[in-house]
C-alpha cells in the first residue's frame, strides 16, 4: 500500500490526533504529501463526498526551542529504531503535542513501536504509527539485510508579530485549489502562548481583509477556514467558535 493510499481512519486513527480532532467526523482521510514548504495536504472523504484539506502547523519563534528539543528526541528514537529493521524505511511525523510530550515522551517506547510495525511491511507499504500524541507515517522503500530510517518532519516557526498572523492563511488560502468540492484550510497552532488573539482590533482586521480579498465569492464551495490553538477553534469565514 502505497503512502497515498494509506488510509489514516482507523479506531486509533489521526482523526484522534490534535491535528483533527475538532474538525468534521470523515470516513476516509488520505495523506497526498507538502505542497509547498510546511503546507500538508489531505484528501477526506465523508458521505462519498471528497474534501481538500491543507493543513499548516506553526510554533511561535519564542517557543521554538521546545520543538527543537522534542524533534531531536523524536529523532534519536527513529535512528535507534533503526538498529532494529532490515531494509530502508521513511518515517513522517505529522503531528505531535509538542507541550505535553516533552515531559511525557518515552524514546524507547516509540522505537519499539516502529520496529514492531516495520515487521508488518513489503516494499511499497506504509502503516500510521501511532504512539501517545505521535502520528506518523512509516513506509518501506526497499528491503535489505541491514537497516536506515529516513525521519522527515516540518514545521513552521512564526517569526512576525501575532498581528501578522493573516499572513499564514494568505499561504494556505495561495495553495488551495479552488474546485466544485469542499476545502477546509486549517492553521495549526502549537504555541503555549497562541498567536490568534480575538482582542487584538488589528490583527482581526488584517484577517478578515485577507479572506475578502483571497477568497473568490463565486464559487460554490468556498473553503472553511480554521484557526486552532490550546484555546479553541474557530472557523473565520462565518465567525463560529468550535470549541
Amino acid at each position: 500500500m502505497s503512502v497515498n493510499k494509506l488510509n489514516l481512519v482507523s479506531p486509533a486513527g489521526i482523526q484522534h490526533s490534535n491535528l483533527f480532532v475538532h474538525l468534521p467526523l470523515f470516513d476516509d482521510i488520505f495523506y497526498e504529501g507538502i505542497v509547498d514548504k510546511n503546507v500538508r495536504k489531505f484528501k477526506a472523504v465523508r458521505e462519498d463526498q471528497p474534501c481538500q484539506i491543507a493543513a499548516l502547523s506553526i510554533i511561535r519563534k519564542d517557543e521554538d526551542i521546545v520543538w527543537d528539543a522534542l524533534e531531536d528526541v523524536v529523532g534519536r528514537s527513529v535512528a535507534q529504531a533503526a538498529f532494529g529493521v532490515h531494509g530502508i524505511y521513511t518515517f513522517e511525523l505529522l503531528t505531535v503535542d509538542i507541550h505535553n510530550e516533552i515531559k511525557t515522551f518515552n524514546p524507547n517506547e516509540l522505537t519499539e513501536i516502529i520496529i514492531n510495525q516495520s515487521r508488518k511491511l513489503t516494499p511499497g507499504q506504509s502503516r500510521l504509527v501511532k504512539y501517545s500524541s505521535v502520528y506518523g507515517i512509516l513506509q518501506k522503500m526497499v528491503h535489505e539485510d541491514w537497516g536506515k530510517i529516513v525521519f522527515k518532519t516540518t514545521l513552521e516557526v512564526f517569526k512576525d508579530k501575532p498581528v501578522f498572523l493573516d499572513l499564514l492563511v494568505k499561504r494556505l488560502i495561495k495553495d488551495f485549489e479552488f474546485s466544485h468540492a469542499p476545502g477546509i484550510l486549517l492553521l495549526n497552532d502549537l504555541s503555549l502562548q497562541p498567536l490568534f488573539d480575538a482582542q487584538d482590533d488589528l490583527q482581526q482586521q488584517r484577517l478578515r481583509q485577507v479572506l475578502d480579498a483571497q477568497i473568490p465569492k463565486s464559487i460554490a464551495f468556498p473553503p472553511e477556514v480554521y484557526i486552532q490553538d490550546k484555546n479553541g477553534v474557530r472557523e473565520l469565514l462565518s465567525g463560529a467558535i468550535i470549541k
